[in-house]
């Protein structure tokens, strides 16, 4: 496999890249959806609401975190995760820019 060469795109491209490859996993979808549907931070129930071991969501986890998706708060022993407001509203504004810039030209293709 080839070597992606970021440098030649814009920071726009790479970021939205990046923020759409967070995004790139049904697992990581699940995890944001029962985030968003508790409205509140959430801390142990995942392996129980998506039924994958406790490794596979703390690995998807971190690349959301990574990503500034999600934030993570210690309480106690454990790390609870909610959706980082900001981010996500930014999120929401380059994807509706990136899909608003095309404009259907009659007998393009």
């Amino acid at each position: 496999m080839g070597i992606t060469k970021t440098e030649i795109f814009n920071k726009q491209q790479n970021r939205l890249a990046t923020i759409l490859k967070a995004l790139a996993h049904p697992a990581r979808i699940a995890i944001l959806q029962h985030i968003i549907k508790s409205q509140a931070c959430i801390c142990n129930d995942l392996v129980d609401e998506l039924g994958l071991a406790q490794a596979t969501i703390s690995q998807h986890l971190r690349e959301l975190k990574n990503t500034g998706i999600i934030r993570g708060n210690i309480e106690g022993t454990s790390i609870c995760y909610c959706i980082d407001e900001k981010v996500w509203t930014q999120i929401s504004n380059e994807l509706s820019g990136f899909f608003a810039s095309f404009t259907p030209v009659k007998n393009w293709c």
